[in-house]
């Protein structure tokens, strides 16, 4: 018995939302769309080379306004390279993000897609930008500590 790893991550959401999602997820991580079983409702699965890491199923109908108590799923986080481009892309997108400088545990960046899930982008410590001083939290993960470093 061994755990290899994450097989993939599965999104619900909304009709509408499969364009922003699919958009979001291509521009900023470089995901392209693939092959998809033929499930009975609507969804594309968003692929990392050969391998489909993003599920994306309709769940909801249109006027779904959402409902955050019924899950306790916080974020998911993907080991990445390339600070700077990240940046880059994540700007040109318009996506808002923020950054946190944790030493021993990596440079992270924290931005939500489209539908709100929060996606950790998360580096080794050597890729940490002068620019964010060691122990800067980002308010996007710790909400409650906005303002207060």
């Amino acid at each position: 018995m061994a755990f290899l790893g994450v097989h993939h991550v599965n999104l619900g959401c909304r009709p509408k939302d499969i364009p922003a999602i699919e958009k979001f997820y291509g521009s900023i991580l470089g995901l392209n769309v693939g092959y998809r079983p033929q499930f009975p409702n609507e969804g594309l699965w968003l692929y990392m080379g050969e391998h489909p890491l993003i599920h994306v199923v309709v769940r909801f109908p249109d006027d779904w306004s959402g409902d955050e108590k019924r899950s306790s799923w916080d974020h998911v986080a993907f080991d990445v390279t390339g600070v700077d481009e990240y940046r880059r892309r994540l700007v040109g997108y318009g996506a808002p993000f923020d950054e946190q400088n944790v030493p021993g545990a990596g440079f992270q960046m924290f931005v939500r897609d489209p539908v709100g899930n929060k996606i950790e982008l998360n580096f080794p410590n050597s890729e940490a930008p002068e620019t964010v001083a060691p122990g800067t939290l980002s308010g996007i993960q710790f909400p409650h500590l906005a303002g207060k470093q």
